[in-house]
């Protein structure tokens, strides 16, 4: 199967994606035995939405840009939630540009701060999930990185294809799918850029990643509380935070904070 790399293409397939999972009950339409598709019919949505039959289906047919007045208006008519709304409008002519900080590349600040904030694991990812840092706590729990090759450091890469994670993750297929839906909302806002095409491959042989991924989820970050089975540590409940590094972009923060004394004392043990 063969994978677009025009995002208007991708925004239009997406938008399909989402249509057909509408039923014409959810927009207060008649249902009619005449329907032969799932979903609604695209003119039902440019209705909604307040434009034409032919435009709207040119944009799913990824022949037309537009600004992100219009596409609010479409992601309204297809009820779709924030994250699949701030995707869409990702996509937008008047979208500003994301910028990111040189490949592989973390400031000696930040690699200070992950360090500090031992005994509590924390590490630096980049926009393809690609951990940068990380510290000796984040080795405990999860994995020494240093002992895999470089291309396999990566979130998604851990999550679909290293075995033990599914066993660590005690709520494996809630996280593994939301994780998966806030990568591809970052890879369709760079569909030229190889490394997301990468770990799209290195990840698709899991039934469940080429499930999700045909199935176009999206995800946006939720701070949550995450559990762990660790096997030296047992049940660990940890708090999830992710900060935005403003001084360089596109590298995030994560730590995991202990979510009560029991959690804290074995993390510390754990260390």
């Amino acid at each position: 199967m063969t994978h677009s790399l025009d995002p208007r293409a991708e925004l239009g397939a997406f938008l399909r994606s989402r249509r057909e999972r509408l039923t014409p009950a959810a927009l207060g339409l008649p249902v009619t035995p005449r329907r032969r598709t799932p979903g609604l019919r695209r003119a039902e949505v440019a209705e909604c939405a307040g434009v034409s039959p032919s435009w709207y289906a040119w944009l799913e047919q990824g022949r037309v840009s537009t600004s992100q007045q219009v596409l609010r208006s479409v992601a309204r008519a297809l009820r779709l939630d924030p994250a699949e709304t701030a995707h869409v409008l990702s996509f937008a002519k008047d979208a500003a540009a994301p910028r990111a900080a040189p490949a592989g590349w973390v400031s000696p600040h930040l690699r200070s701060l992950v360090d500090a904030l031992t005994p509590h694991p924390a590490m630096v990812v980049d926009p393809h999930w690609d951990l940068l840092a990380w510290n000796t706590s984040y080795a405990a729990l999860v994995t020494d990185l240093a002992r895999l090759p470089p291309k396999r450091r990566n979130m998604l890469w851990l999550v679909f294809c290293w075995p033990p994670c599914r066993t660590l993750l005690a709520d494996w297929e809630p996280e593994a799918r939301a994780l998966l839906g806030q990568f591809r909302v970052r890879a369709a806002r760079a569909p030229h850029d190889p490394r997301y095409a990468e770990i799209t491959e290195a990840i698709r042989p899991d039934p469940c990643a080429a499930r999700w991924l045909e199935e176009r989820e999206t995800a946006a970050f939720h701070p949550a509380v995450k559990r762990f089975h660790h096997p030296v540590a047992g049940e660990l409940l940890l708090r999830s935070v992710k900060l935005a590094a403003v001084d360089e972009p596109g590298h995030h923060l994560l730590t995991y904070l202990p979510d009560g004394p029991k959690s804290e004392a074995a993390l510390r043990a754990l260390i």
